[in-house]
């Protein structure tokens, strides 16, 4: 990426489609490229979920080798939605998949995960591109603005045994992912949102079966999951009114769902930012005997021992709050207190995983604000180094 300050008009022109001062502009750069956005002081940090908030420990220009490879560097759609929703009509703003794709390749990124495939009506293509024809679209301006789809939080049938219109639409979404280039195609949800070995039994034969077809197809199915999926399996001890265990193995959701599914069917993405937040959450659970143990979530220790499972990831970041009852509050990535140089060092297989960098509230009352956090989210993955 062409440095701003280099560039007058580049400066500009960017400025121009944010809506954003130059004296804004060049103090948002400048704490962009010298990592020194200060993060908020709250209460003591647990020691079972304390995170490297250390800036000059998150990766620099011009020391060791991207930890991020460029090809490998993306975003999910999600992060800018009010764009790609904007009346291009009544807004000088990126507006629409085409123009928001230009704006994204200008900043650097090489990949995008869709959330979807609608946009304001008076974009390029109307309003729903869930089509064949609306792919289609997609895909050239995709390939024009250089950019790769590598994914998408679309379709996945409710009914189990599914029902025929549930399957057809399924189909339909991979021709799609066929069509867009995209190797993997996926959902925002969790496979279930019971807590109980009974319900991921269920979750694991559904998604095993969806998985088979799409393999079918040549395309990968995952699941993308928040805190909850990291929670603790019920699945012994005295039984509930209703025959349910009460109590748990110590093993979590999703790495029993990860031993009941198949790694040739079912993929997952893990969200960085919820893994996060299942660390500072779920550490402690009541053993089948009764007694409390402790057992502190590791997202970095998980990945490496199924790293061919998790092929994306949702690089989001966030800042320490031990009021919310979550541990942290979302900011733009690079200006939380996530360790992603450690956690990407420690997953390695850095020419495998796909990171996409979210920020779910970036959208907000000044109208270029997601695309500027987009902007600031690509700096800053790009910054991540290994050390020397």
């Amino acid at each position: 990426m062409t440095d701003f300050h280099t560039n007058p008009a580049s400066d500009k022109a960017l400025r121009h489609r944010l809506g954003i001062s130059r004296r804004r502009f060049l103090n948002t750069c400048t704490a962009v490229g010298a990592g020194a956005v200060a993060a908020p002081v709250f209460g003591a940090t647990p020691s079972f979920a304390r995170s490297g908030g250390d800036q000059s420990a998150r990766g620099g220009h011009g020391h060791g080798s991207a930890l991020v490879p460029a090809a490998k560097r993306g975003i999910i759609l999600y992060t800018v939605r009010d764009a790609t929703g904007r009346d291009p009509l009544s807004s000088d703003l990126p507006s629409g998949f085409r123009e928001v794709f230009k704006e994204l390749a200008r900043y650097g990124y090489r990949q995008v995960e869709f959330a979807g495939y609608g946009q304001h009506v008076n974009a390029p293509g109307g309003a729903n591109l869930e089509t064949v024809a609306g792919a289609k679209l997609l895909r050239s301006w995709l390939d024009e603005y250089g950019l790769r789809a590598r994914g998408n939080h679309g379709f996945i049938p409710a009914s189990w045994p599914f029902n025929q219109g549930d399957l057809d639409t399924f189909k339909r979404h991979l021709e799609i992912a066929n069509i867009l280039g995209m190797d993997h195609m996926g959902t925002g949800g969790d496979p279930t949102n019971g807590s109980y070995k009974a319900d991921w039994d269920v979750a694991a034969d559904k998604w095993n079966a969806l998985g088979e077809i799409a393999r079918r197809a040549g395309i990968k199915v995952y699941t993308h999951n928040h805190d909850a999926a990291y929670g603790f399996l019920l699945d012994g001890g005295p039984l509930d009114g209703q025959g349910r265990p009460t109590r748990s193995s110590g093993i979590r959701k999703l790495e029993y769902f990860l031993k009941a599914t198949d790694p040739r069917n079912v993929w997952l993405e893990m969200d960085i930012f919820w893994a996060h937040v299942a660390q500072y959450k779920f550490h402690t659970y009541t053993a089948h005997d009764g007694s409390q143990r402790e057992s502190v979530f590791d997202p970095a220790a998980l990945v490496r021992r199924n790293t061919k499972r998790y092929p994306l990831f949702h690089a989001k970041d966030g800042t320490r709050n031990d009021t919310n009852g979550q541990g942290y509050d979302m900011v733009p990535f690079g200006e939380g207190v996530i360790d992603y140089r450690r956690f990407f060092t420690r997953v390695g297989a850095k020419n495998y995983h796909n990171p996409m960098v979210e920020q779910d509230n970036a959208p907000g009352t000044d109208l270029g604000q997601s695309l500027k956090y987009a902007k600031i989210g690509y700096d800053n993955i790009a910054a991540l180094r290994t050390k020397r």
